[in-house]
């Protein structure tokens, strides 16, 4: 849940883009505190707008820079460290694993774990303030706007690949041509491999399994992992670490604002969300 003064919201996109997007969400703190967030990987690239201060985000060279005020953000291998430096208010388009490539117009690939600026690509584009509905709106009749100026497809060999992973379902057994043919495939319209893919998607699961009340701290993240397909603690703790950089304890100790709203929303599969 939000804290006081924080708003988060998603909504369903309208019919003719669901193939494509899985949902718009917006996001408001009028006095967020200024420290640092840790975002996850969710398998999902996303577009955002900002119409409040846009975040610093800290690069591989341990220097925070200030994010453009529209970015494309591709898929996520590694954790991403964000910090406030005023009221924030945002509006994002989440796309499914495989959705963004045909809007985007390049490989998934040549923007994972990069956050594309996308300030020239929106400009014009503008959303209420304070408004989440017309927020979505806008953002809504913007995306039809960018459908109709260019033909967007799913490849059924790739989405079906991405539902067997988000179902945890096995693969079909394919010959070492074909698994390479379908990484290839999987590096263009959705940016990392099918392997990565289900790694993050088991890693989501977590999160759907750690709520449980009346056990201890240690209990529920333990249990919560052996529940979404981890063989122990042992690898559960390395995931954190990989995809997050702390481990579970730290996670749930330090995130507040925009990487909890995040969590206890997004990852949730009553969501709309696979599993």
């Amino acid at each position: 849940m939000a804290g006081e003064g924080e708003r988060y919201q998603e909504f369903e996109p309208p019919a003719a883009l669901k193939p494509f997007i899985r949902a718009i969400w917006t996001y408001a703190d009028p006095d967020p505190a200024p420290v640092i967030q840790r975002i996850a990987p969710d398998g999902c690239p996303e577009l955002i707008f900002d119409l409040g201060a846009p975040y610093e985000e800290k690069g591989e060279d341990d220097v925070w820079r200030l994010q453009p005020s529209a970015l494309f953000a591709g898929q996520m291998t590694r954790p991403l460290a964000l910090r406030p430096v005023g009221p924030t208010e945002l509006v994002a388009i989440r796309f499914e694993p495989d959705g963004a490539r045909d809007w985007l117009g390049l490989p998934l690939v040549e923007a994972t774990d990069r956050r594309l600026d996308m300030v020239q690509r929106l400009a014009g584009f503008s959303a209420p303030a304070g408004n989440p509905g017309g927020q979505v709106e806008a953002f809504t009749r913007w995306l039809a706007d960018q459908r109709r100026l260019s033909e967007w497809r799913i490849d059924p060999l790739i989405r079906a690949e991405i539902e067997a992973a988000a179902g945890d379902r096995p693969s079909p057994t394919r010959s070492a041509a074909d698994q390479r043919a379908l990484q290839r495939r999987f590096a263009g319209r959705v940016g990392v491999s099918p392997r990565m893919l289900r790694s993050i998607f088991r890693f989501r699961r977590i999160f759907d399994h750690a709520a449980h009340p009346g056990q201890p701290a240690a209990e529920n993240w333990l249990g919560a992992g052996l529940e979404a397909g981890y063989f122990d603690q042992p690898q559960m703790a390395r995931d954190f670490r990989r995809f997050l950089g702390c481990t579970a304890t730290e996670w749930a100790r330090e995130q507040q604002a925009l990487a909890r709203a995040i969590a206890s929303q997004t990852y949730k599969p009553d969501a709309g969300h696979p599993a």
